[in-house]
């Protein structure tokens, strides 16, 4: 999946995250703000990042404001985000499925 232009997902209240995607020319970064970054910022990135891996996204840039969000919601915000700045619109549920859970 190609990131064409930014996209975001999700809001800034509380146990939820949200997640901006920007094309970007190489590689992947990832921006984190949370007020739980020292304990859960490792895992954070890493989910966000897995997700990307799964979707096939290789060049991004993620800004992240996090508000306490599990693991199921930082991937279905990173997953509507890339969808969202992809400009796709055909969603494989059995696919994202298989590996969501």
């Amino acid at each position: 999946m190609k990131i064409n232009h930014p996209a975001t997902a999700g809001t800034l209240e509380s146990s939820d995250i949200q997640i901006t995607l920007t094309p970007a020319d190489s590689g992947t970064t990832i921006q984190l703000q949370s007020s739980v970054e020292k304990q859960f910022g490792e895992q954070i990135r890493a989910v966000i990042a897995a997700t990307l891996t799964k979707l096939g996204i290789e060049e991004v840039a993620v800004e992240a404001n996090d508000k306490g969000a599990l693991d199921c919601t930082i991937k279905a915000r990173t997953i509507a985000a890339a969808y969202r700045a992809a400009d796709n619109k055909t969603f494989d549920w059995e696919e994202i499925n298989t590996w969501i859970n």
